[in-house]
């Protein structure tokens, strides 16, 4: 490839703040950011800010009992702009951005820390109900509709061979797919001894799951509103898969590519909004990795028996650049803006970056 039409990755606004951000997120329509963490003194914080003239401006500040691990706008209206979020303390709660000292509704989800939140449903993907789904240190994977208080899935796992409830495996990713309709859904989760499991939700099944051998880290489907395409896992030891998710063969399951990546753990991947096929993983090494996922000449062959089976494709590295000292926790990208991204770091910064020439890919 010639490097001269390569992606670059620029900084625009680089930010220290006085809290480690878990979760940054773009919020919808705008020019802001939605910034949750925990503070020193083991309090949780909320933030809004602005980008302004190359800085950050904070509109919106406010102190929680307990630190925030993790938020989402994809349940959200557009109108109230309300975030989700999950506390160390289990608690899943929404809260209105222009009022954000109360929460608009809250329940006491988990047992305790709630690792990580997606949205789907409603007005963001357009057809079905307003969902949530959580998963948790104790092991729950639970999908909550904001309009009741009590789950309308709840995911528990057994315990372990122990009987002992804190053996359960710890659950570190989730993601909503194949909402397509009113219907269809399914939640992917991913766990620390490396499961991935993905529910269908129309049939309140198991309806496949493998085992990455390592820890899963972060999922996402590269569009949740479509029917399922591809699946990406990144994982601990400096590894991710993208799963081919059209074609399920009885015994095999899923076709994958397998990727090295950061040399160190991949702490998660965001595909770009208006490509789905272009995504950026983040690494523990403080590195950003911008991949285009390549199509098999063929996504579907015959296996001996006639059965059909999918062909896997592979990813090219596009570019690669070490911003940080500490791990890349959060990216996320701006759904107007292509190539505007903002993400947080563990050494207690946000920043905001421009990748340029995404039009090319």
């Amino acid at each position: 490839m010639d490097t001269t039409d390569a992606p670059q990755l620029i900084e625009h606004v680089n930010q220290g703040v006085d809290y480690t951000a878990y979760e940054t997120r773009w919020v919808p329509s705008s020019a802001r950011l939605a910034v949750v963490g925990l503070k020193a003194k083991g309090t949780g914080v909320l933030e809004v800010l602005e980008l302004d003239a190359g800085k950050l401006r904070t509109v919106v500040s406010q102190e929680k009992a307990h630190g925030i691990k993790c938020a989402t706008f994809g349940a959200s209206s557009l109108e109230n702009r309300s975030v989700a979020t999950g506390d160390f303390a289990g608690n899943v709660s929404i809260y209105d951005l222009e009022h954000a000292a109360k929460p608009t509704w809250s329940v006491k989800g988990h047992e305790t820390l709630v690792n990580c939140i997606e949205g789907c449903g409603g007005l963001s993907v357009g057809c079905g109900a307003p969902e949530l789904v959580t998963g948790s240190r104790d092991g729950c994977v639970k999908v909550w509709d904001p309009r009741v208080e009590r789950p309308v899935v709840s995911l528990e796992p057994a315990d372990g061979d122990s009987g002992d409830p804190n053996d359960r495996r710890d659950c570190w990713a989730v993601a909503f797919g194949n909402s397509f309709n009113d219907e269809e859904r399914v939640v992917a989760a991913g766990y620390d001894n490396g499961d991935v499991k993905l529910f269908d939700l129309r049939t309140n099944t198991v309806r496949w799951e493998t085992n990455c051998a390592n820890g899963v880290c972060g999922l996402q489907f590269d569009r949740p509103d479509i029917e399922m395409n591809k699946l990406v896992a990144t994982t601990l030891e400096s590894k991710f898969r993208v799963y081919d998710m059209r074609t399920e063969h009885p015994e095999e399951g899923f076709a994958y590519c397998t990727e090295r990546a950061h040399k160190s753990t991949v702490w998660g991947v965001r595909h770009l909004p208006q490509n789905r096929d272009i995504m950026m993983t983040t690494g523990g090494n403080g590195g950003l990795n911008l991949y285009k996922y390549v199509y098999p000449k063929q996504r579907q062959v015959k296996d001996a028996e006639g059965r059909p089976k999918g062909v896997p494709g592979s990813v090219d590295l596009l570019n690669s650049k070490i911003i940080s000292t500490q791990p890349v926790v959060s990216f996320d990208w701006n759904l107007d803006k292509e190539g505007l991204c903002a993400l947080s770091c563990l050494d207690q910064t946000l920043r905001v970056y421009i990748v340029t020439k995404l039009n090319l890919y």
